[in-house]
């Protein structure tokens, strides 16, 4: 009986747990951009001609704000406006660092695919023998590839658990690169949990990639 308890119970648990913090997280978002609305002059604000509040207005507000304003920097006057802009925000020391990196970050991401992260590695960091998983980001080149090493590597990024938005940046002779036939979901679900959750072996291939891993960077 104790058992079957226990089974029922841990059950319940899985279901409830992903469920629970899925909408917790849901309503930290939705209420953060609801408080953009906050921004709004009264009368352009929708609750003033609405008698009840309804949430998630501050989504839709930013989805057709962010639309209107590719629209606008589509065009002529958009371009010209965002150009003054650009100039005026590279005259501010740390704002023209963090604007300038973040917008090469979303180029990049954006127009190439996001092809590096499709590929999942295992390389050994931080010393010999203990592995970690990261994620191909591209092949070294320039004053990079130049003084580091004279055999081909590639740039990769090991994301920190559980939370894999922060990580580190290795640069990495290409034969010692072990590349996982693992898809990038399977991969952050690794690093997330700790490697409580992962995939079933036989479901995936590992190989040692030397000195190819370059060839899967262009793919």
């Amino acid at each position: 009986m104790t058992k079957i308890f226990r089974g029922y119970f841990i059950t319940g648990l899985l279901v409830v747990v992903p469920l629970y913090f899925s909408i917790y997280v849901l309503s930290i978002i939705v209420g953060f951009m609801d408080g953009i609305l906050n921004l709004l002059p009264r009368v352009a604000h929708p609750d003033t001609y609405m008698p009840f509040h309804i949430p998630g207005l501050g989504i839709i507000f930013t989805v057709v704000s962010i639309f209107l304003i590719g629209v606008l920097a589509t065009n002529f006057l958009g371009k010209r406006m965002l150009v003054i802009s650009e100039k005026v925000v590279s005259k501010v020391p740390v704002m023209r660092m963090v604007y300038n990196a973040t917008k090469q970050f979303m180029e990049t991401f954006f127009t190439q695919g996001a092809q590096g992260f499709r590929k999942v590695v295992l390389i050994e960091f931080p010393r010999k023998g203990i592995y970690s998983m990261g994620f191909l980001t591209s092949k070294v080149s320039g004053e990079i590839k130049h003084k580091t090493t004279s055999e081909p590597a590639v740039c990769v990024f090991v994301p920190t658990t559980p939370n894999p938005t922060s990580g580190y940046f290795a640069v990495v002779p290409e034969k010692d690169v072990i590349v996982l036939d693992m898809k990038v979901e399977d991969a952050f679900k690794v690093i997330m949990t700790g490697g409580m959750v992962i995939p079933n072996n036989d479901e995936f291939k590992v190989f040692v990639q030397n000195p190819g891993a370059r060839d899967l960077v262009g793919k």
